[in-house]
């Protein structure tokens, strides 16, 4: 299943045209039928997986549909993307980045849909690697998730292999997301299986039952373009 990740970053002073455009974007993209799916969300403090959100910056999830037809294949064009979010984010003068992503791995839903299709749970890929986990984590279990994240984030920035990473979510505090890019799919196991901490919090979800519900996806990198905080994490590397 092709998408795209687009993550948007507002001019300091225009920060409440991002939270404007959360509302306003639900009517083109609910009548867009070259998209099966769709997520607005917003980020963590300066992009990153924190609690404190950062208004600047937000980030749009688009998934193809039936209808879509066959990827274009020109470089830099986004056929998922509506004319009407591109006038939009010009017209606020943001910096965007837009990663067009192919689905090939996972496991869980999102809304109770299996929105990037049916995918097997490994493949043979061996390339750069982008990763999503997301998660509806439970009211009573927000003190605790929240607990217990900040030393596995902070271990993750300074991971061999990784390119980026970014917090993303739908519901401050409770719908959270993170989305990474790997240099390979050896390199992030290597930090989810091996690292001491990450490893402690994936045992503690399971046993405390921290989510009512999540997921687990990996994706090959189709392209890149596009600028984050004045550079493309992904340039010269697809």
């Amino acid at each position: 299943m092709i998408c795209t990740l687009t993550i948007v970053r507002y001019p300091k002073w225009l920060s409440w045209a991002g939270f404007l455009s959360m509302a306003i974007f639900r009517l083109p993209l609910s009548f867009n039928k070259k998209i099966g799916f769709w997520k607005l969300m917003g980020c963590g403090k300066n992009g990153t997986f924190d609690i404190v959100p950062d208004l600047r910056q937000w980030a749009v999830l688009l998934v193809s549909g039936l209808e879509s037809g066959v990827r274009n294949q020109t470089p830099n064009s986004k056929p998922l993307i509506p004319n009407f979010l591109f006038f939009w984010w010009k017209f606020f003068r943001c910096e965007i980045w837009i990663l067009e992503l192919k689905a090939i791995e996972g496991h869980g839903t999102w809304d109770g849909k299996h929105c990037f299709g049916d995918l097997p749970k490994q493949t043979e890929y061996t390339g750069i690697i982008g990763i999503l986990t997301r998660a509806t984590i439970r009211v009573n279990k927000l003190k605790a998730f929240w607990k217990n994240v900040d030393s596995v984030a902070s271990q993750m920035a300074t991971a061999e292999g990784l390119i980026t990473s970014l917090g993303i979510g739908e519901v401050p505090w409770i719908k959270q997301a993170t989305f990474s890019i790997w240099e390979s799919k050896d390199h992030m196991k290597q930090f989810a299986y091996q690292m001491k901490e990450h490893a402690e919090v994936i045992r503690k979800t399971r046993k405390e039952d921290w989510y009512s519900e999540e997921m687990f996806v990996r994706f090959k990198v189709l392209s890149s373009s596009g600028s984050l905080l004045g550079k493309d994490p992904l340039k010269r590397k697809l």
